[in-house]
Protein backbone atom coordinates (compact mmCIF):
# COMPACT_ATOMS: atom_id res chain seq x y z
CA UNK A 1 0.00 0.00 0.00
CA UNK A 2 1.32 3.42 -0.89
CA UNK A 3 0.03 6.40 1.02
CA UNK A 4 1.10 9.82 -0.17
CA UNK A 5 1.47 13.06 1.71
CA UNK A 6 -1.51 14.85 3.16
CA UNK A 7 0.47 18.09 3.30
CA UNK A 8 2.17 18.02 -0.15
CA UNK A 9 1.83 16.39 -3.55
CA UNK A 10 0.63 12.81 -3.14
CA UNK A 11 2.90 11.63 -5.95
CA UNK A 12 6.09 12.73 -4.16
CA UNK A 13 5.67 9.91 -1.64
CA UNK A 14 4.40 7.44 -4.24
CA UNK A 15 7.57 8.02 -6.28
CA UNK A 16 9.80 7.48 -3.22
CA UNK A 17 7.99 4.26 -2.34
CA UNK A 18 8.22 2.91 -5.90
CA UNK A 19 11.95 3.62 -6.05
CA UNK A 20 12.41 2.03 -2.61
CA UNK A 21 10.68 -1.14 -3.82
CA UNK A 22 13.15 -1.30 -6.71
CA UNK A 23 16.00 -0.81 -4.22
CA UNK A 24 14.54 -3.58 -2.03
CA UNK A 25 14.23 -5.99 -4.96
CA UNK A 26 17.84 -5.31 -5.98
CA UNK A 27 18.93 -5.94 -2.39
CA UNK A 28 17.09 -9.28 -2.40
CA UNK A 29 18.70 -10.26 -5.69
CA UNK A 30 22.22 -9.17 -4.72
CA UNK A 31 22.15 -11.20 -1.50
CA UNK A 32 20.32 -14.27 -2.77
CA UNK A 33 17.14 -13.65 -0.79
CA UNK A 34 13.68 -14.41 -2.11
CA UNK A 35 11.59 -13.38 0.89
CA UNK A 36 11.34 -10.25 3.01
CA UNK A 37 8.94 -10.25 5.94
CA UNK A 38 7.94 -7.26 8.07
CA UNK A 39 8.38 -7.73 11.81
CA UNK A 40 5.95 -6.00 14.16
CA UNK A 41 7.47 -3.70 16.78
CA UNK A 42 7.93 -5.11 20.28
CA UNK A 43 5.41 -4.25 22.95
CA UNK A 44 1.76 -3.39 22.60
CA UNK A 45 0.39 -3.07 19.12
CA UNK A 46 0.06 0.53 17.95
CA UNK A 47 -3.29 2.24 17.90
CA UNK A 48 -2.35 5.56 16.34
CA UNK A 49 -4.19 6.44 13.13
CA UNK A 50 -2.21 6.17 9.91
CA UNK A 51 -3.68 9.32 8.41
CA UNK A 52 -3.27 12.40 10.62
CA UNK A 53 -6.40 14.18 9.41
CA UNK A 54 -9.43 15.34 11.36
CA UNK A 55 -11.74 15.26 8.35
CA UNK A 56 -15.09 13.58 8.99
CA UNK A 57 -14.59 10.90 6.34
CA UNK A 58 -11.26 9.92 7.92
CA UNK A 59 -12.61 9.93 11.48
CA UNK A 60 -15.64 7.82 10.51
CA UNK A 61 -13.42 5.15 8.93
CA UNK A 62 -10.55 5.29 11.47
CA UNK A 63 -11.40 1.86 12.90
CA UNK A 64 -11.06 0.27 9.47
CA UNK A 65 -7.81 1.95 8.45
CA UNK A 66 -4.32 0.60 9.19
CA UNK A 67 -2.55 1.91 12.29
CA UNK A 68 1.02 3.11 12.66
CA UNK A 69 3.74 2.66 15.23
CA UNK A 70 5.26 5.28 17.45
CA UNK A 71 8.69 5.29 15.78
CA UNK A 72 10.46 4.36 12.53
CA UNK A 73 10.25 2.09 10.65
CA UNK A 74 6.58 1.83 11.61
CA UNK A 75 5.80 5.55 11.67
CA UNK A 76 4.46 7.48 8.68
CA UNK A 77 6.09 10.89 8.68
CA UNK A 78 4.68 13.72 6.61
CA UNK A 79 8.14 15.03 5.69
CA UNK A 80 9.51 14.75 2.17
CA UNK A 81 13.13 15.65 3.15
CA UNK A 82 13.08 13.03 5.92
CA UNK A 83 11.62 10.42 3.59
CA UNK A 84 14.21 11.14 0.90
CA UNK A 85 16.95 10.37 3.43
CA UNK A 86 15.17 7.20 4.59
CA UNK A 87 13.96 5.76 1.28
CA UNK A 88 16.93 6.69 -0.90
CA UNK A 89 19.83 6.53 1.54
CA UNK A 90 18.67 4.67 4.66
CA UNK A 91 19.53 1.04 5.34
CA UNK A 92 17.43 -1.59 3.61
CA UNK A 93 17.95 -4.01 6.48
CA UNK A 94 16.73 -2.87 9.90
CA UNK A 95 14.72 -4.17 12.86
CA UNK A 96 11.48 -3.93 10.89
CA UNK A 97 12.25 -6.59 8.28
CA UNK A 98 13.69 -10.10 8.05
CA UNK A 99 15.27 -11.47 4.88
CA UNK A 100 15.41 -15.17 4.02
CA UNK A 101 16.04 -17.38 1.05
CA UNK A 102 13.50 -19.91 -0.18
CA UNK A 103 16.05 -22.67 0.49
CA UNK A 104 16.41 -21.61 4.15
CA UNK A 105 12.65 -21.63 4.53
CA UNK A 106 12.38 -25.19 3.18
CA UNK A 107 15.13 -26.41 5.54
CA UNK A 108 13.47 -24.87 8.62
CA UNK A 109 10.00 -26.17 7.70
Amino acid sequence: MTLGYTNASWTLKADLVARYVIRLLRHLDARGYQICTPVAPRGPLPDEPLVPLQAGYVLRSAGKLPKQGRAAPWRLYQSYPRDVRLFRHGPVEDEGIVFTSAAATKVSA
